[in-house]
């Protein structure tokens, strides 16, 4: 069994194109794609022949949630301008067993306006999910990328309606490219083997 992961390192959330590869709009959310990475046990039991892969969601839960309104009620007020508003997204995965993998949804949102903090929220959604007759070329991807996509529409929500009861509009996040932030994340890795092998 691996060791657990640790927690991606939190990065300021910068300013770049969105999930979708298109240009937020204008004042609209700015995500941060950050790393897909994580310890996953590749020594699985090989596929049965003739059957096809499985993933299953053994359990999803909200693992902590902070939502901070520094300045309420000032900041309830009507603004002047919108604000500005940044998304950190990161994913972690460990094993549990030898086909089952706990995925971590990282969220951090936070929208500022004219040098000041509006709100401030963090999320850690996670599920265990149950991986059965996939190759190991195919896994690591599988556990990175499918998993994060089935848990992201709940903490999405999660995060729409902390910002509405923090008397907000409610904050809804466009589909995230976690396809994107893993072929980063792997070509990240693969440079530093090179220029720690050259």
């Amino acid at each position: 069994m691996a060791k657990a992961a640790k927690p991606a390192p939190r990065k300021p959330a910068a300013k770049a194109t969105n999930g979708g590869g298109k240009r937020p709009a204008e004042n609209g959310p700015k995500i941060s794609e950050g790393q897909a990475g994580g310890a996953v046990n590749l020594q699985v039991p090989p596929p049965q022949p003739g059957t096809q892969p499985s993933m299953r969601i053994l359990g999803q839960y909200l693992k902590d949630l902070s939502f901070e309104n520094p300045n309420a009620p000032q900041a309830l007020a009507p603004q002047q301008s919108q604000p500005d508003i940044n998304i950190a997204v990161n994913v972690n995965a460990r094993n549990l067993a030898p086909t089952d993998f706990e995925v971590e949804l990282h969220l951090d949102a936070k929208a500022t306006s004219e040098g000041k903090v509006i709100f401030a929220s963090e999320l850690l959604f996670a599920g265990v999910f149950r991986m059965e007759n996939f190759p190991a070329n195919m896994l690591h991807a599988a556990v990175l990328i499918e998993c994060p996509r089935m848990l992201f529409p709940f903490a999405r929500q999660i995060l729409a309606d902390a910002t509405r009861n923090g008397g907000f509009p409610p904050l809804m996040l466009d589909p995230i490219d976690f396809a994107g932030m893993y072929q980063k994340r792997m070509q990240q890795q693969s440079a530093a083997r090179a220029q720690a092998s050259g």
